[in-house]
Order: structure tokens, then sequence, then C-alpha cells
């Protein structure tokens, strides 16, 4: 018997809204999603569409006002504080546009963060993480702090952090929207090579057409809505 999981997320009937003094403002309607495991999909459309508010309820870090989410067959919404916690370190990593580093730390140590969070032992990671340099191109820049490294470079730690709890899917939220064209050019080629040969499921929200065509699937958000083409 088969037991796989083909869809590693799952959005029913998305609805995102909030209060603004006297209006409601519906951020998303109706939306309805699957990805499946080693999909590459780009979420595209123009600013204020709730794009990247439908990444952050995909990822967990918000939650919708009705609907369900389902990350690798579990729902989102009937787990615990705890749960979803342990389901952001373990099952989804995170790649934001300004990197979101810790200044003060270096490039090993803000690579490992998320197994210090998780309660496990460094030591046991020193190959994954020698693993995870070489594939971000930074082995030789793991004792450099943030301030010593380029904006690409920075999002390549934020990559390597992302990938440290082999994680199956990653969420990018506008990745290369900080960097100029040709570093971001190498940051793109870099998450389709993770796709490709980690097989990892990833998805990612960007404002630019040639971003999106690095992936293998382009959903186009406007006025809350899912537009298929």
């Amino acid at each position: 018997m088969n037991n796989t999981i083909k869809d590693v997320i799952e959005a029913k009937n998305l609805y995102k809204s909030f209060q603004l003094g006297d209006n409601l403002v519906e951020v998303l309607k109706d939306i309805n999603l699957n990805i499946k495991k080693g999909e590459f999909v780009s979420i595209m459309g123009p600013s204020g569409s709730g794009k990247s508010t439908l990444l952050y309820l995909l990822g967990g870090l918000d939650k919708p006002t009705s609907g369900s989410i389902k990350i690798n067959g579990k729902e989102l919404s009937v787990m615990n504080d705890k749960e979803e916690s342990i389901m952001r370190r373990r099952d989804v990593g995170f790649v934001f546009q300004f990197y979101n580093l810790i200044p003060n730390l270096n490039v090993e140590e803000n690579i490992m963060l998320p197994i210090l969070l998780d309660g496990k032992k460094i030591k046991d990671y020193k190959e994954k993480l020698d693993e995870i340099l070489e594939i971000v191109g930074l082995e030789d820049r793991r004792e450099h702090t943030p301030r010593e490294l380029s904006g690409g470079q920075q999002q390549r730690v934020a990559i390597a952090r992302a990938l440290v709890n082999d994680p199956d899917i990653i969420l990018a939220d506008e990745p290369i929207g900080n960097l100029d064209s040709k570093t971001g050019t190498d940051i793109m080629i870099l998450l389709k090579k993770i796709n490709e040969e980690k097989n990892k499921t990833i998805v990612q929200v960007t404002h630019s057409m040639e971003a999106a065509e690095y992936g293998n699937r382009i959903i186009k958000v406007k006025d809350g809505k899912v537009w298929y083409e």
C-alpha cells in the first residue's frame, strides 16, 4: 500500500481579512491551492495583491480567517502552538528578502540556529553543515559575521539556514528583491539547483517574471484571488 503524500501543501477555501477602522479589508478570498512534492512554484502579483500574506499563511506564520491548510497532510488549525512551532522548524524553511540574520553571530552560528532552537546537538550536524556550506558556496566564509558579507552572501547564509533541518518545503518571500540583477540571478540558479538536486519543494513570492520563470509553475494573485491563465 502506497501512503505517499503527493500534495505537500494543500489550501482549501482560504480567506484572510482584517478590520481597519469601520472597514473590513479582505486580503485573500477563497484561495484553493495544491502544491506537489518537488515543485518549484512562483507566486506573482502586484503590490498589495495578497501574495506575501498567502505565503505566510502556507508556512503557518499567520492564521487564516477561515479555510484550511495542510502541510504534509497535517492540518495546521488543529496544531497547538508547540506543534506548529516544531512544524515550522522541521517541515518548512523560510527565506526572506532582508535575510533576517543575527548580526553578532558568524555564518556557521546563523546557519545552525534552527538546530539549537530544536534542542539538538550542534556536533551531530557537523557533516550536514559542511555539506550545506559547500552547496551555497560559503566554505571560506564560515567564521565571518553578516556585516563582513555581501548581500548575496547573506542571502546564501539564509538559504543554508533554511536547509539545515532538511525540510521538505522552502518558502521564499522576494528572495532577490534586495539584490542587484547579477547577484539575483546567482541566487535563483542556487534555488533551482536545490530544487532539482535535493528534490525540495520551493514556493517563492516574486514580482520579477525573470525570477518566476526559474520555477516550473506560476500562480498569479490579483485582488486577493488566484488566477490561472
